[in-house]
């Protein structure tokens, strides 16, 4: 199972995902960048997304789904070897930049017309919510609030 789960849930994907987010914010803080994949990589917080537009939609789906959360912490420890190799991959190919304290996407990189599937379609007509949601929150109160453990 859990090789299926890597399969599934992998850089490539990953990587794209990292850059469509990018293209719509310009920087993100990398605690932050930590906390996408596990939220977009699960299936029913995709879907309660699709309906959340315009809502403070983390807190409600917090609120009124606590089991997609109960696992929140196993989700991101097992993704964040994925963030961060797709990270080193998008530095490697000078698509993105890192510092000590943002990552930022480079000029001139596009996915703009790209048929990347139906899965990263989904992901990426739900992103501007989510990039919503968590801008509403510090870094610090969203890994509070996700009940991430360090």
């Amino acid at each position: 199972m859990k090789e299926i789960y890597y399969t599934y849930n992998n850089e490539a994907l990953a990587s794209c995902v990292i850059l469509a987010i990018l293209q719509k914010i310009g920087s993100i803080d990398i605690a932050r960048s930590c906390l996408i994949l596990p939220l977009i990589f699960d299936e029913k917080t995709i879907r309660y997304l699709q309906n959340m537009e315009g809502q403070d939609c983390l807190m409600k789906i917090v609120k009124d789904n606590p089991n997609l959360f109960t696992s929140f912490n196993k989700r991101y420890l097992s993704l964040l070897p994925i963030t961060i190799n797709s990270l080193i991959i998008l530095s490697k190919n000078n698509q993105i930049s890192i510092t000590t304290s943002d990552i930022s996407l480079k000029k001139g990189v596009e996915m703009d017309g790209l048929d990347l599937g139906t899965r990263f379609l989904n992901i990426v007509n739900v992103l501007p919510c989510l990039i919503e949601a968590i801008n509403r929150y510090s870094t610090t109160q969203l890994y509070q609030i996700l009940k991430i453990q360090l």
